[in-house]
């Protein structure tokens, strides 16, 4: 646990009781905060007064007395309308803070050298930060890993001049981090999404911008036309700006030849990293995972051997194309992270033959975006309530069965990719839907999946696979 000591003496109070907000909690408490508490499940509050936490319904506490408000990031900030602790701590004149901007005012107090890598877009970031801590475990730094993936933030170690931490944020959690100074800033991409609680692409992207803004050296992927400006505008400010591409050849910064990773000096190339032969970074959207994570940890003091051996033990995340098992020339891939058509793009256009389980609960819009990928697919092996639907737009495009349930399009398709005779082909499970018609979450999508490959006879894990 980090004790957030710049809160010692002082009255804050906090809105969220999950996991992360009582861990929160605990943290404000350890570091000498006298803290109240409130969510708006009674579970939760009962939860954390279990373990000691003050709770109150804070539309009757004395706003006047906080230092601070800390807030959940699950909860409205801004939009669709705030919420009403929101307005209860703007009407008394009390900062509204999160967990991320706990962390780095801790660090700032304790150990300001502490490399602190932090990451954020709209896709890609989970493997990028779980990549970036790989590389920098295994060239045996002091590596911290956590925010929106893993642990939360207040539970890593605390803050001390060799300890490197890696952490993700997602655009509520930024949100609340105003002074959030990461020794290199990640931004990936930008693409619209969570609308819904930031209201416009515009207000959307400005949030993001404020970890690349904030950084020592802004690390950017500009394959976007956002990022691009926010690249722009960056240098235009004076910050320190390294670009990277996955798909451009640059002047200056990182970019992807292939599986070459590339550095560009001045129009001068040369080869800082490959991905030839390492499975868990396959395509193109991994290509730019990598080159983020090779310029954050070149930052940092790392050498390129040390990043190269990294790269190639790299397990990957699971549930996210990761390399469950083998048999002969079937490779079975569990991608079930891939809970809409955009998310499912990255693993159909991996693969040149593929044997693709999809369905579950469908999204709007279907798989008719994916269109551009049914060359690559030799058959389809549908489940759940999209079934009928993507049997529709698949029509004589593609070949199909309704399997109906996961475990039977797991047999079916091994089964039939096995007497494929064209090279390597993929049986994989991409669903580009949600799980919610026949199982809890993706994750215990995944986990069936991968018991039901494992199960096959011959199939042999993968190092790395769980």
């Amino acid at each position: 646990m980090i004790p957030a000591a710049s809160f010692a003496g002082k009255h804050v109070s906090l809105f969220g009781l999950g996991g992360s907000g009582i861990a929160t909690a605990r943290a404000l408490i350890e570091g000498g905060a006298q803290v109240l508490a409130w969510d708006d499940n009674p579970d939760s509050v009962a939860k954390a007064a279990a373990t000691g936490i003050a709770t109150a319904d804070l539309r009757g506490a004395d706003w006047a007395k906080f230092s601070a408000f800390v807030l959940s990031p699950g909860v409205p900030l801004t939009h669709p309308k705030p919420h009403w602790t929101v307005e209860l701590a703007k009407g008394a004149g009390v900062e509204i803070i999160g967990d991320i901007e706990l962390f780095c005012r801790e660090r700032t107090l304790s150990a300001p050298t502490a490399p602190f890598i932090a990451i954020t877009g709209t896709n890609g970031k989970s493997t990028t930060t779980a990549l970036t801590a790989h590389i920098l475990k295994s060239a045996g730094r002091d590596t911290q890993m956590g925010g929106n993936i893993g642990r939360a933030v207040m539970t890593l170690d605390p803050p001390k001049p060799d300890r490197h931490y890696v952490v993700e944020c997602s655009s509520y959690q930024i949100d609340l981090a105003p002074s959030i100074n990461p020794t290199a800033g990640i931004l990936l991409n930008l693409t619209p999404d969570h609308l819904d609680r930031h209201g416009t692409m515009q207000h959307y992207a400005s949030i993001k911008e404020r970890l690349v803004a904030g950084s020592e050296t802004a690390i950017i992927g500009i394959d976007d036309s956002w990022c691009v400006q926010i690249a722009e505008r960056l240098e235009r400010a004076g910050r320190q700006v390294i670009r990277i591409s996955k798909r451009l050849p640059l002047t200056d910064g990182y970019f992807a030849d292939g599986t070459n990773l590339m550095e560009a000096v001045h129009g001068r190339y040369s080869k800082v990293a490959f991905l030839e032969g390492i499975g868990s970074l396959r395509g193109q959207h991994n290509a730019q995972n990598a080159l983020a994570a090779v310029a954050a940890c070149l930052k940092v003091g790392l050498d390129l051997g040390e990043i190269q051996s990294g790269l190639e033990s790299f397990p990957g995340l699971a549930h996210r194309m990761e390399q469950v098992g083998r048999k002969d020339h079937v490779l079975f891939i569990n991608d079930s992270k891939a809970t809409n058509a955009d998310a499912a793009a990255p693993a159909l256009s991996s693969f040149p033959r593929i044997y693709w389980i999809a369905g579950g609960l469908p999204k709007e819009g279907g798989i008719e975006p994916l269109r551009g990928f049914f060359p690559r697919i030799a058959k389809a092996y549908l489940i759940g309530e999209a079934a009928p639907a993507f049997s529709a737009t698949l029509g004589e495009a593609v070949p199909y069965e309704i399997s109906g349930t996961l475990a039977a399009a797991v047999e079916h398709a091994a089964h039939d990719a096995a007497k494929d005779d064209s090279g390597e082909v993929v049986v994989l499970l991409s669903p580009a839907c949600a799980s919610f018609d026949q199982f809890k979450n993706f994750e215990v999508r995944g986990e069936a999946f991968r018991q039901a490959a494992s199960a096959i006879d011959g199939v042999k894990p993968i190092g790395g696979a769980r």
